[in-house]
């Protein structure tokens, strides 16, 4: 019998957040990640989507006596795909992962009244560095769609429920690596 592990692409890449058991590094082949809204939620957060052409790094890590209740209740907003036969990791028994994603009828685009919070995009970089390294901050910028819409900097009072404390480097690696992209940060008002 495989064992259940979720795949984490986005928050559940930084071990900080969590204390789900036996995580380690994976790759999921023909997905990337999308920045999207859904009226679940107030914010706009990261979706894994099928790509063909992509595929994206993250965590899997064991889900506990195959008892996905927490995990669904932190991950209330997506569905629990089935993605086993995509993912590459170093378990040396069988396991059946799962990535969360968000139902396409269920998406719209991120907008100034529901933007991306930079909070959680500190903390994703942060756990992607960890984990990955410089290497795997630009790959995560690189595999994620929709950088063009609107980041409100709530570094002061962080609305991202997990957010991290960062060190003053991976504070500027954010920074710059929003600017090389061209973000559009934007104020509370």
């Amino acid at each position: 019998m495989a064992d259940p592990y979720f795949f984490g692409y986005g928050s559940l890449v930084n071990l900080a957040t969590h204390d789900f058991p036996d995580p380690r590094p994976a790759r999921l082949f023909g997905w990337r990640r999308l920045w999207r809204h859904t009226d679940l939620r107030q914010v706009a957060f990261l979706t894994a989507i099928p790509d063909p052409e992509c595929s994206i790094d993250g965590m899997i890590a064991h889900v506990p006596d195959d008892d996905w209740e927490a995990l669904d209740a932190r991950e209330w907003a997506y569905d629990r795909v089935a993605v086993s036969a995509h993912v590459r990791h170093d378990l040396k028994r069988p396991a059946e992962v799962a990535v969360y994603a968000v139902a396409p009828e269920k998406q719209s685009p991120p907008s100034t009244r529901h933007p991306i919070l930079l909070s959680y995009i500190d903390v994703v970089v942060q756990g992607y560095l960890h984990a990955f390294g410089l290497e795997g901050v630009r790959d995560f910028f690189a595999t994620t769609s929709g950088w063009d819409a609107p980041i409100l900097n709530d570094r002061k009072e962080p609305r991202y429920p997990r957010h991290q404390q960062l060190k003053a480097a991976e504070t500027d690696l954010v920074d710059r690596s929003l600017n090389d992209i061209g973000a559009d940060i934007i104020t509370a008002g």
